[in-house]
Parts: structure tokens; sequence; C-alpha cells
């Protein structure tokens, strides 16, 4: 996937503590630091996100939608 080149401005502490991470090579680079920072902060998003969506549903409706048309097809289901 093509990069782009962003600036990105920080406060020193956490300058620091990136440093470091790069330093005991943790990371290869601020940049791959940054980046992976960034990726997950955006999985974490789209989960709360994905959550948010899923408290919303009705479960009585969501169970009648899974089960519509069961009924007619479980008598021609092989025993077990």
């Amino acid at each position: 996937m093509p990069k782009a080149k962003i600036a990105v401005t920080v406060d020193a502490a956490l300058l620091e503590r990136l440093d470091r991470l790069v330093h005991e090579e943790v990371f290869a680079s601020r940049s791959e630091a940054i980046q992976a920072a960034v990726a997950d902060k955006l999985a974490r998003l789209a989960r709360r996100d994905l959550a948010a969506a899923c408290a919303r549903l009705d479960p009585a409706f969501e169970r009648a939608l899974a089960e519509e048309g069961l009924t007619a097809d479980v008598a021609s289901w092989p025993a077990y």
C-alpha cells in the first residue's frame, strides 16, 4: 500500500517514551511506532462502533429473523 508522509507534533515526554521504545528495538523507527499506534487506535474505534451497533439490536427480532423458515425445514432434516 502506498504511504504518505505527514508531520506530527507530540509533546516532549511522549517523544521521549517513543524514542525509548525505538532504542529498545520494540519498533524499528518513530514512523513505525506511530503507524502502529494509529492503526491500533483505529481498530479500537471500529470495535467500539461495532459493539455500539450490536447493543442497539433487538435480540427478539434478531432471533426471529435467524430462525425464520427453520420450522418448515426441520421436518426434512435427517435424524442424528
